[in-house]
C-alpha cells in the first residue's frame, strides 16, 4: 500500500519529520497517530500528491503519488463544514464522480447506478435525499465515506473520522471501515488522535516519534513504553478478562 524509503516532509524551509523508510502492507487498515503537530496530516497531503517528498522515494500502491489519482478515495477533516449545508446528500456523493468537471454536462445512468451502491455500501440510502444540515454527525460520515468510495478506489485516507462523534457513532463508524475492508480489500488508512475507538480494526500503525516516522503491527505499537514516548505523558495499556485492549492514562 505505501513503501517509503528515506522521505522527509518538508514545508518551506522546515522539515516535519525524516528518515522514514517503511512499507504498509496492501489491504490492511492503519492508523497514523503521533502528538499534535507531529506531520500526521503532513504524511496523508503527500500520498495525495499536494506535497513532494523533500528527500527519498515514497510510493503508493506501486506508483508515485500523484494529484487527482482515482485510485485513492479521500475524507477530509471537517468534512460537513466543507461540504456546506444546502446540499443533498446523494448530490455530494455524485460530487466523488463529477467534481472534476468543467462545464454542464448530463449526469448519466450509470453515474447514478454507482451513487446509490456506494450509499447502500455505507447503510445511507434511506437519507440519501436529505440536506446535509438535516443529518446527524454520524449519517454526514457516512457520506464522507461514500464519496470516498463511490470512484472504487484501492485505498481510503480518513483524517479524523471519528473527531466529534459519540461513542456509539464512533463504534458505528469503525465497524463500517472493518465491514468495508473486509468485503472489498481496500486499503484504509486513518489519522486518529485517539486509539481506543479503532483498536478492535486495526492491523497496524504508523506513528510519529521524535520527527521520524515508523510502522509496526498494532501489538507492537498498544505498548506502554512507546505510547508514553509517543504522547509525553503515563498511558497505561489495559487488557480485559475478554481479551480486549484499551489505553488509558496512567
Amino acid at each position: 500500500m505505501l513503501e517509503l524509503a528515506n522521505v522527509s516532509a518538508v514545508r518551506g524551509d522546515r522539515t516535519i519529520w525524516e528518515e522514514g523508510t517503511f512499507h504498509v502492507p496492501s489491504g490492511s487498515i492503519v492508523a497514523v497517530i503521533g502528538p499534535n503537530g507531529s506531520g500526521k496530516t503532513t504524511l496523508l497531503t503527500m500520498i495525495l500528491g499536494l506535497l513532494k517528498p523533500g528527500s527519498g522515494t515514497l510510493r503508493v500502491l506501486g506508483e508515485e503519488p500523484r494529484r487527482g489519482n482515482s485510485r485513492i478515495g479521500y475524507v477530509p477533516q471537517n468534512y460537513a463544514a466543507i461540504a456546506g449545508d444546502s446540499i443533498r446528500a446523494c448530490d455530494m456523493v455524485l460530487l466523488g464522480l463529477t467534481g472534476t468537471r468543467y462545464g454542464l454536462k448530463r449526469t448519466t445512468a450509470s453515474e447514478h447506478a454507482r451513487v446509490q451502491e456506494a450509499l447502500a455500501e455505507v447503510g445511507a440510502t434511506h437519507f440519501a435525499d436529505r440536506r446535509m444540515s438535516q443529518l446527524s454527525g454520524g449519517q454526514q460520515q457516512r457520506v464522507a465515506i461514500a464519496q470516498a468510495l463511490v470512484s472504487k478506489p484501492e485505498m481510503l485516507l480518513l483524517d479524523e473520522p471519528l473527531a466529534n462523534l459519540d461513542v456509539r457513532n464512533q463504534q458505528d463508524i469503525v465497524s463500517l471501515l472493518k465491514r468495508i475492508n473486509a468485503e472489498s480489500g481496500i486499503g484504509i488508512l486513518v489519522v486518529a488522535h485517539d486509539l481506543n475507538p479503532l483498536l478492535s480494526a486495526l492491523d497496524g500503525a504508523i506513528y510519529l516519534l521524535d520527527g521520524h516516522p515508523h510502522y509496526a503491527g498494532v501489538d507492537d505499537v498498544v505498548s506502554e513504553e512507546l505510547l508514553t514516548h509517543l504522547y509525553g505523558t503515563a498511558i497505561k495499556v489495559v487488557r480485559t478478562a475478554q481479551g480486549d485492549l484499551f489505553t488509558r492514562s496512567a
